[in-house]
């Protein structure tokens, strides 16, 4: 069949071609149809679930390595070097103020806090902080110091109903480590036109937060931009600084190497998924508030998330659930909240149902397990209370 076209004097470019203007309700709007177009095209093609890997020990070994190509970050090894820049007896448990590094490159700050009482080697935790939107604190979001700045004051309260976990855990008898993320904390963006405001937190008012806040907010793009210059990215950086983070916490006298585990909320849900995945030295991981299939975030659980959660060509090949579920035989708990709004419902049902897949077929089924919870995004206290159990049946053994 022939084409048509019309003829016309007019002066100035033809008119755009006609196209139905029904509603996508899409975060990328119009494009969306083009882009679920070239999405039908990839089917996770190293997930477990196909007929790729013959052995669970076969697709750990393979997805680990795709998902470290993808990340870009694989530098040399390197020793921690920690330096202990301020220690404070709490009474029953230790705080410590470290900084270590996790590549030549990379100096890290981080708080160690160790119980007082204890008989041997103990349970290691890794308190994986989220994001919440809060770029000038990072560490501090998991810790009660008795005395918190009012912007954490209200963010404990929103985020982990008024009981940050790391101080929880280190009262249950587990040493617990929680490093600032790259962006986050003392690893933020300050500006030159905000030195004013000088470095130290504890000076700023509640106003100076938010203002400086938004700044951050407004450069993550800009981050990953500069990063992808620089060859890395963002997701990659992170990823690389937990996972260094358990060779400090291994280093340590006072830690049994084979009873470390790691929980987080939102972003700390994502960095749990990524670390319990990668790294086989996670006994037991938590995840907390970041489980779904990508397939149908695409629609309108786009703008809902950072540029921090995004790992470029990756969800070619392993959908998240495939990610976190290279960790198999090892023991895994998901809890999430129906009323999610950062998530599709179908879509968290989806990767758990993946998820079992993928331990029944590795004849592990009773090593995974998952929670719904009739809660907004949170980790609230009734959340923490039942992981918090559930580390305590793998890793107090």
């Amino acid at each position: 069949m022939g084409s048509q076209s019309a003829t016309s004097s007019a002066a100035g470019p033809p008119p755009d071609q006609a196209r139905a203007l029904e509603g996508v309700r899409a975060d990328t709007g119009t494009l969306f149809v083009d882009i679920e177009k070239l999405a039908q095209r990839q089917g996770f093609s190293h997930s477990f679930l196909g007929n790729r890997w013959r052995s669970a020990k076969e697709y750990q070994e393979g997805g680990r390595k795709l998902a470290f190509d993808n990340l870009g970050m694989q530098p040399p090894p390197v020793n921690p070097g920690a330096d202990v820049v301020h220690r404070q007896d709490l009474g029953s448990f230790i705080r410590e103020k470290i900084i270590f590094s996790t590549t030549p490159e990379l100096r890290v700050p981080a708080y160690l806090h160790i119980p007082k009482q204890r008989n041997g080697r103990l349970p290691a935790i890794v308190d994986l902080h989220s994001h919440g939107g809060m770029f000038l604190f990072g560490k501090e979001k998991v810790i009660d110091f008795g005395q918190n700045h009012p912007a954490m004051v209200r963010y404990h309260k929103e985020n982990y109903e008024g009981r940050p976990t790391a101080t929880e855990l280190v009262k249950r008898g587990y040493v617990v480590i929680t490093i600032d993320a790259f962006g986050f904390g003392e690893r933020r963006i300050l500006l030159d036109e905000d030195k004013a405001s000088g470095w130290d937190r504890s000076k700023y008012t509640l106003e100076d937060v938010d203002r400086l806040n938004r700044k951050c907010r407004s450069k993550e793009s800009t981050i990953v931009k500069t990063l992808s210059y620089a060859g890395y990215t963002w997701p990659g950086v992170i990823a690389w600084d937990d996972i260094r983070t358990v060779d400090y916490l291994a280093s340590r006298p006072e830690v049994d190497g084979s009873r470390i585990g790691c929980v987080g909320v939102s972003l700390g849900g994502y960095r749990s998924l990524m670390l319990s995945g990668l790294d086989s030295r996670i006994r037991a991981g938590v995840v907390v508030g970041f489980m779904s299939t990508v397939r149908p975030m695409m629609v309108r659980h786009i703008d809902t998330h950072s540029f921090i959660h995004f790992i470029p060509r990756l969800h070619e090949y392993l959908d998240l659930p495939d990610l976190v579920g290279l960790r198999v035989p090892l023991p895994l708990l998901v809890q999430q909240c129906r009323q999610d709004g950062l998530f599709p419902l179908a879509g968290m049902e989806e990767a758990v149902e993946k998820l079992r897949a993928i331990y029944t077929k590795a004849g592990h089924p009773s090593a995974f397990e998952s929670r719904f919870y009739e809660q907004r995004h949170i980790f609230n206290v009734e959340m923490q209370n039942d992981a918090f159990d559930w580390l305590d049946r793998h890793l107090k053994v």
